[in-house]
């Protein structure tokens, strides 16, 4: 029972007491349900005295029956002072001996009461954007291109941008060769940025059969030390040139993707391209609310919580940096003032979703779930991992599940705020969702 209690705030301390008798009988509950099963010598499975039980096993039992009878402690005491705990309390039971009373201390922190919020008095910025015809043309020209085909061109022909072209390229640091920097008929497409800038430009223009140097500077970011910020020069082979022949744009295009006329695919296209701005614009105003419930809610806010979020990041930080070494400056230290702030913001919005949303009863349905993980298993080449590993996770499930939460309840917030539209461009739109 307990009998004394200390408040600070959300920091709640309190003193209990359990005689050593009620220990005991509980502890005698325990050896019971696990003498059932249990196989000693000399006696049949489940039938081993209590008393053989408690010789060999009271310790433990009673380990775990005062574990249980705190926790009912705490359970009423929760009840009736209408309070939720921020996480699991400390325990300390101040030097307890088998067989003596129990005194024991419970420190925990406690969940702030979610202010009213009046969403109906905050305006949000809704921007919207007007479909540009060039961008569904645009997505055409992307379509014909993933259906082209590279057709080998003459030795007269001079390689373009767009083209592939079949090289063998070595590279050196002045007359020495550097590992990692030859190939062998190498499929480049021309313009497609995938080598280090101005390497692919210096193909432009040369013809099947031709051999030259292309000198290029490495990046100082680059991710080999040895040739960062280096000056390069590739001895270029160039055996072919293909030139990417696209198929025509007619109804017999469309129905290689699934659709009957090329205006019934366009007008797909746009739909898409609707359906990305409606949800990039809503992007938006989420995190223009999230910015406004994180200015404007006064809330207390469990230290308990805090340090779990800073824990976090902190190994988030330490796993990203583990191979650094000291060569990453002032980014191998972890910013404990700015990560404070970070983790304060992060559990403030994580308390007002849940608690918003379990007042308005926001619910995460099976389906919710399940196309949540149809959408990221889409991103991977192997679907079936990213099932695998749900089924096998229960704590990712559960983090997935609070993540969908927490959206829904913000899109539920949204339904009840006011809007102001403003008119951008869908370049603006999409940089300013990137950007967040």
């Amino acid at each position: 029972m307990i009998k004394k209690e200390k408040i600070k705030d959300l920091h709640y301390s309190v003193n209990g007491f359990l005689t050593a008798d009620e220990v005991q009988k509980a502890a005698d509950e325990v050896l019971k349900k696990y003498g059932k099963d249990m196989k000693m010598p000399g006696f049949r499975a489940g039938h081993v005295p209590l008393s053989v039980l408690r010789q060999k096993y009271n310790a433990s039992a009673m380990g775990e029956a005062i574990d249980t009878l705190m926790n009912a402690d705490l359970e009423k005491y929760a009840a009736d002072k209408k309070i939720r705990l921020a996480g699991s309390p400390k325990a300390d039971l101040a030097g307890w001996e088998i067989g003596k009373d129990v005194e024991y201390t419970l420190e925990f922190d406690i969940l702030p009461a979610l202010p009213a919020i009046d969403l109906d008095k905050i305006t949000l910025t809704k921007k919207v954007t007007k479909l540009d015809e060039s961008e569904v043309e645009k997505a055409i020209e992307n379509l014909r291109t993933s259906r082209s085909t590279a057709e080998k061109q003459d030795a007269k022909y001079k390689a373009q941008n767009g083209d592939t072209a079949v090289i063998d390229f070595t590279g050196f640091l002045g007359d020495t060769e550097f590992e990692g920097g030859a190939a062998k008929m190498h499929h480049l497409v021309l313009g497609s940025g995938s080598f280090i800038p101005g390497f692919e430009d210096q193909i432009i223009g040369h013809k099947a059969g031709d051999e030259f140097d292309v000198n290029v500077k490495f990046p100082k970011d680059y991710h080999a030390d040895n040739l960062a910020g280096k000056a390069a020069r590739f001895a270029i082979v160039l055996h072919e040139v293909r030139k990417h022949i696209l198929p025509e744009l007619n109804d017999e295009f469309a129905k290689t993707i699934g659709f009957e006329t090329v205006d019934k695919l366009r007008d797909h296209i746009r739909n898409i391209l609707n359906e990305q701005y409606d949800e990039a614009s809503k992007q938006e105003m989420r995190n223009e609310l999230l910015d406004v419930l994180a200015d404007k809610v006064k809330l207390d806010l469990p230290e308990t919580l805090i340090e779990q979020e800073l824990d976090m990041a902190r190994r988030e930080h330490e796993h990203h940096h583990e191979h650094c070494d000291g060569k990453c400056g002032d980014d191998c230290k972890f910013d404990e003032k700015k990560e404070r702030k970070d983790a304060e913001r992060r559990v403030k919005l994580g308390l007002i979703l849940a608690e918003w949303g379990t007042q308005n009863k926001v619910e995460v349905t099976r389906d919710d779930l399940q196309n949540a993980i149809w959408a990221e298993a889409s991103r991977y080449p192997d679907p079936k991992q990213v099932f695998e590993f749900y089924n096998k996770n229960q704590n990712a499930v559960t983090m997935l599940r609070g993540m969908i939460f927490e959206r829904k309840a913000l899109d539920a917030m949204l339904t009840h705020v006011k809007t102001k539209e403003k008119s951008v461009k869908p370049t603006e739109l999409f940089e300013q969702a990137k950007a967040k």
